[in-house]
């Protein structure tokens, strides 16, 4: 399975259009009018072009229609008899007089610039039932209006009429969201969360997310994103903020699709975001990522963990090789320009990085499609490993078993090659699997208890271990199935 990589090239998104200023109405009221993924070459070392990032579209805007106000029933006002039987105050109107707009001097109810309709049609029984309610709140509102008109009369000696208006109270403890929900921890994950400026020495780059990895000033992210300013190019880093730092990179992963940058002034009181396990992560679990989707950062979108173990194939763009995971998936929305920014759990901690997004646009056209809700992102355990090694000696270490497979997709497993990269042997007798007797020709079907259905699954499994790890293959050879335990050895750097 191959997909694209997201949010290695492009510029930020166009301005936003406003916000309509009528607000939303009622269900029952009139409304107004409304305004690939390609499969990975039969070799080990696959490059993909980097699709390109379209400029954004402004979303339609619908004009939200306004309500006029109902008709106010006419209640004639009682005849008096007489001084005595009339009584003494004399009983206030049904319904106050500023209550009816322009004839009593006080406000009209309902959005401005509405004529009254009092000849609508309406329907019987919801009508009058609507009807009924407006007049109880013209009502409430008057009475309302009369006490707060007499106690601000009372307290004014000068006998001046006051404000009726009462200001609600503003304690900013009432704004504070509960750690547990998404605003909680967004709010506690965005100070940690960076925008990435990447520009390469020919002017090509684009934008892309990271994060704090540790107190000293590193920050996480993909291989993709910094891949074109990573050799004389330019990098920043962007806090939620605004404050921009400067930042060189320390290591990267091709293989991995991981890098690892470090601030050269970093501030100080840098909060690292906890880094969780994705190995007990399930399906279904709630996840939230953060990032700059088509340029606009400190972007939160929520979602699930749509499926694990999701073997994904990318291209970084640069023209090395192809990138293999093992991925979590998940609906949440994820654009170009979310990629390096984590894929956090409902508690905030970090599962995983963004890293690609399948797409039904064409990755060599000039236009690429947005989220359609598969995204895949890198699990953190694994991202983990590959920044320590990145960090503590600058290159990455990949395990493997010393076969060359094909990257056929529809092979019903791992098909080793007949002949290895530039004629060399596809089996190496020195080699883990030449060890353990595994032969050219061999499909591995199995990976420990992973089904293997092709060569970018099999490298997928085999680069969430480490060297040295024994796992135990199966494989068939002449239609008999056999197994064989191999301990995986390891290759340095991308070359």
């Amino acid at each position: 399975m191959s997909t694209e990589n997201e949010g290695n090239e492009g510029t930020a998104a166009e301005a936003a259009p406003s916000v309509p200023s009528t607000p939303p109405v009622p269900a029952d009221a009139p409304q107004g009018p409304p305004g690939s993924t390609h499969p990975a070459p039969p070799r080990t070392d696959v490059t993909a072009e980097q699709p390109q990032v379209p400029p954004a579209h402004d979303p339609a805007t619908t004009t939200m229609a306004q309500v006029p106000p109902a008709p106010q029933p006419h209640m004639p006002p009682p005849v008096p008899q007489s001084a005595a039987d009339a009584g003494w105050p004399p009983p206030p109107p049904a319904v106050p007089a500023y209550a009816h707009g322009a004839q009593g001097g006080g406000p009209v109810w309902g959005p401005p610039g509405q004529l009254q309709t009092p000849d609508a049609p309406r329907k019987r029984g919801a009508g009058g039932l609507v009807a009924a309610v407006v007049v109880a709140a013209l009502v409430a509102g008057g009475i309302g209006g009369a006490l707060g008109y007499w106690a601000a009369d009372s307290n004014d000696g000068s006998g001046s009429s006051g404000s009726t208006t009462v200001a609600a109270s503003a304690n900013p403890q009432d704004l504070k969201r509960d750690p547990g929900t998404v605003a909680g921890v967004a709010a506690k994950a965005l100070p940690s969360v960076v925008t990435i400026d990447a520009q390469g020495g020919d002017g090509e780059g684009g934008t892309g997310t990271g994060f704090v990895y540790d107190k000293e000033g590193h920050i996480l992210t993909n291989n993709h994103v910094v891949a074109s300013a990573a050799d004389n190019g330019q990098l920043t880093a962007t806090f939620s903020n605004g404050k921009k730092y400067g930042a060189e990179v320390v290591g990267r992963a091709e293989g991995y699709d991981v890098a690892v940058l470090k601030l050269k002034d970093p501030p100080q009181g840098l909060t690292p975001l906890a880094l969780g396990n994705s190995d007990q992560v399930a399906v279904g679990d709630s996840t939230i990522a953060i990032g700059a989707p088509f340029g606009l950062s400190n972007t939160v979108t929520t979602g699930i963990i749509s499926a694990k173990n999701r073997p994904v194939a990318s291209g970084d763009g640069s023209g090395g090789s192809n990138s293999y995971m093992s991925a979590l998936q998940t609906d949440a929305s994820i654009n170009p320009g979310n990629s390096g920014g984590p894929l956090l759990s409902a508690g905030g901690a970090v599962i995983g990085i963004n890293s690609a997004i399948q797409s039904t646009g064409s990755s060599t056209g000039q236009s690429q499609a947005g989220s359609i809700g598969l995204g895949f992102a890198i699990p953190v355990n694994q991202a983990k490993n590959v920044a320590e090694q990145l960090i503590k000696t600058g290159q990455p270490v990949y395990p493997v078993i010393g076969a060359t497979v094909t990257m056929d997709e529809k092979t019903g497993g791992a098909v080793i090659s007949d002949q290895g990269t530039s004629g060399t042997d596809a089996v190496p007798k020195d080699s883990p699997a030449g060890r353990a007797g595994l032969k050219p020709g061999d499909v591995i079907t199995k990976f420990n208890d992973t089904v293997v259905d092709s060569g970018p699954t099999l490298i997928g499994e085999i680069w969430t271990h480490k060297p040295g790890d024994k796992v135990t293959l199966t494989y068939k050879r002449g239609g008999k199935t056999s197994t064989a335990e191999v301990t995986l050895g390891e290759r340095k750097g991308d070359s």
